[in-house]
């Protein structure tokens, strides 16, 4: 039997430690299997209530000031101590991998899906660019999940791969289509989410009519006019 590799585990409240890792063996037919471990102790009734309480409190605080709000504004929300969301979930990373669907990661891969089911390329590229900017401008946390702000989370990682993957395929299917600008890449693409992410961090959120309108100038210069298609 060969050791190979060493696996994070993903966050589970039963845990009163949620940072374990597992080791996989494999044998030589293939299989895979875990070695024995220690049981590890469930939490007491109220320690699994404290958990609650902080994931709920991470999502409502993550949601409206982004994966970098400060945890002692989570555990004032959650009624606990800041020690007690170490304890618990391992820190600032430890939540966000536990909290992660409920705050971004379901609305992003909506957008996604939502743009995918659109036929017309040019539509399916305005549309998500618009659906994209709109999320950046509601939910801080999209803004720390583009910018990758936190490279400990592999969850939050996966999901901004997954999002480039999405924009690179937008701009070959654009750029195949004939409707984006001369020489627009898939660099470009990424850049222009970046730095509206930079801005909305760092530089505050515009009035919503002044973002929207400047959305519709961003779709204008990426996409060529339907006058210049004809």
């Amino acid at each position: 039997m060969k050791l190979i590799g060493v696996v994070k585990l993903l966050p589970d409240p039963l845990c009163t430690n949620l940072t374990g890792r597992i080791k996989l063996i494999v044998d030589s037919e293939g299989a895979c299997t875990v070695p024995h471990t220690r049981s590890v102790p469930t939490l007491r009734s109220d320690a699994r209530r404290n958990v609650d309480r902080i994931r709920h409190a991470a999502v409502q605080v993550f949601r409206e000031h982004g994966f970098s709000a400060p945890l002692e504004e989570v555990a004032a929300a959650a009624n606990v101590s800041k020690a007690t969301i170490f304890n618990r979930l391992g820190g600032r990373v430890g939540l966000i991998d536990a909290v992660i669907d409920d705050v971004v990661a379901a609305e992003l891969r909506t957008i996604i899906e939502d743009a995918r089911s659109i036929v017309e390329v040019r539509e399916r590229i305005c549309s998500y660019i618009s659906a994209l900017r709109d999320l950046q401008y509601r939910l801080p946390a999209v803004n720390d999940v583009l910018l990758q702000e936190y490279r400990g989370s592999e969850p939050l990682l996966a999901l901004c791969h997954s999002g480039a993957s999405f924009h690179d395929s937008l701009v070959a299917e654009g750029n195949a289509a004939g409707i984006l600008a001369d020489g627009f890449t898939p660099g470009d693409f990424q850049a222009l989410a970046r730095d509206n992410a930079l801005a909305l961090k760092h530089g505050g959120r515009p009035p919503r009519a002044d973002y929207d309108r400047r959305t519709a100038f961003v779709i204008g210069g990426i996409c060529k006019s339907m006058i210049a298609l004809a």
